[in-house]
């Protein structure tokens, strides 16, 4: 079981810790237009998954920023997906404000559904603890990141090789 920490406090991330090699869970989140999305929605594509407490925090909003700065420069066959708990409408009032348009936010605040799949769900505050995933066309998990302290921010580049390794 994965141990991080959100504000030096211990939180319990309650499920299974997803690895390296390991078929990419399902899940149902919400798009912005409340429409429900599955991991099928995005087959065929190299995904970055890149999970965030909420967008309306510093590290959460860098986070986003950066990569909606890079999604450009990896090409068509990759789709960078970031999810939150946060509400669609508050995702998409995120992204209009801050001008990113070049990835997905999704919500998982109705039914933790990817929380829950991937082991993120921090059970004291009912939201995703800060991670990163790389799936592959195949849906077979390349790269995780579980951030040891959900103040700080990801490896940002080992992220972005890992989906660059896919994509060459």
């Amino acid at each position: 079981m994965v141990q991080i920490t959100f504000k030096q406090n211990p939180v319990t991330l309650p499920g299974n810790e997803v690895k390296v090699g390991d078929a990419a869970p399902d899940f149902t989140v919400l798009s912005n237009s409340l429409e429900p999305k599955t991991l099928s929605d995005f087959k065929g594509k190299v995904l970055l998954i890149s999970v965030v407490p909420s967008l309306d925090t510093g590290v959460c909003s860098d986070q986003t920023k950066r990569f909606s700065e890079e999604a450009a420069s990896l090409g068509e066959d990759v789709e960078v997906l970031t999810v939150s708990c946060d509400l669609p409408f508050a995702q998409k009032r995120w992204t209009e404000i801050n001008g990113v348009d070049s990835i997905t936010t999704l919500s998982d605040h109705r039914d933790l559904s990817f929380g829950e799949a991937y082991g993120l769900t921090m059970q004291e505050l009912r939201l995703l603890a800060r991670s990163i995933f790389v799936v592959d066309k195949d849906g077979k998990v390349t790269y995780v990141e579980y951030v040891a302290e959900g103040t700080d921010h990801p490896d940002y580049d080992k992220a972005l090789a890992a989906v660059k390794e896919l994509t060459n």
